[in-house]
């Protein structure tokens, strides 16, 4: 069995009082140490599907396991890392990871809390930055802080909801980088499920690429395996044949699902049509 097994989940919201499918019979596995990206765009069911694999919400149907054991809420040994930060703005860049160590080692005393957390905030560059407040950081910082809250727990499996989405392409590719190499640094590799609607990001970062297929409801595709070796650049991959091959691949895949017949008429949709066509102009 895979460390992380979602098997045939689905998830409805009410739309106007009438239930609408986001997801139906969606299956994934990821191994224990592997980075899995899936791939979609904005509004096809990426972040219902990562919510519901990290626990923050019930799938409809469907079991989820993670090292064998049914997903029953939030698990201690997980991390999630969002687009938009979710700092405390009145604490500090060192209180905002403390308190999330403190939440995964409640049994730590807080002065081992703190060099905890000073340490994580030191791993991302941020040791000059301790005592700032959010409001006192940029964006880029702010992820920063994000990124070593979730590290300063030692998960097990990390979740990651569009995290450089927000964040201008220099600091992005700054952070991608480091992302990359916590992830895989030590002797305990991070399970880690990554949502996106860039696919250049997803292969610098992946072991796999699984496209998410619109709906509704939406599904996923075959995965897309990513056999290069590490570490990555966006400079090497621009000119990597095997690169080359999976960014066609995945764009293919995504553009030949968005072609489908629906049974709601119209062209796809502004986020959707963006994706393609900037995957597109890379594969170029």
């Amino acid at each position: 069995m895979a460390f992380l097994q979602a098997q045939g989940i689905s998830k409805s919201f009410a739309s106007s009082g009438t239930p609408r499918r986001v997801l139906g019979s969606v299956s994934l596995e990821v191994e224990q140490g592997e980075f899995v990206s899936i791939v979609g765009a904005m509004g096809s069911g990426k972040s219902t599907l990562l919510s519901l694999l990290a626990g923050l919400t019930t799938p409809d149907t469907g079991t989820i396991t993670i090292d064998g054991e049914p997903i029953a809420g939030v698990r201690r040994d997980a991390a999630f890392v969002f687009q938009n930060y979710s700092l405390l703005p009145w604490f500090t860049a060192l209180e905002n990871v403390r308190l999330a160590v403190d939440a995964a080692y409640p049994e730590v005393s807080r002065s081992e809390q703190l060099a905890i957390a000073r340490h994580a905030l030191e791993q991302v560059g941020l040791g000059n930055a301790l005592h700032r407040r959010p409001g006192q950081l940029s964006g880029g910082m702010r992820q920063r802080v994000a990124i070593a809250r979730a590290f300063a727990t030692r998960p097990r499996v990390l979740f990651l909801d569009e995290p450089f989405g927000a964040l201008d392409a220099l600091t992005r590719d700054t952070l991608q980088q480091e992302l990359g190499r916590l992830c895989t640094e030590g002797d305990r590799p991070v399970t880690t499920v990554m949502i996106t609607n860039n696919v250049e990001e997803a292969i610098l970062l992946s072991d796999r690429i699984v496209p998410m297929i619109p709906g509704p409801p939406a599904t996923l595709g075959a995965p897309i395996p990513v056999e290069l070796p590490r570490p990555r650049t966006l400079a090497l991959l621009a000119h990597d044949e095997q690169a080359t091959h999976v960014r066609a691949h995945a764009v293919s895949t995504l553009a030949a699902a968005i072609s489908r017949p629906k049974r709601s008429s119209g062209p796809p949709s502004t986020s959707t049509s963006t994706v393609l066509s900037a995957a597109a102009e890379e594969v170029r």
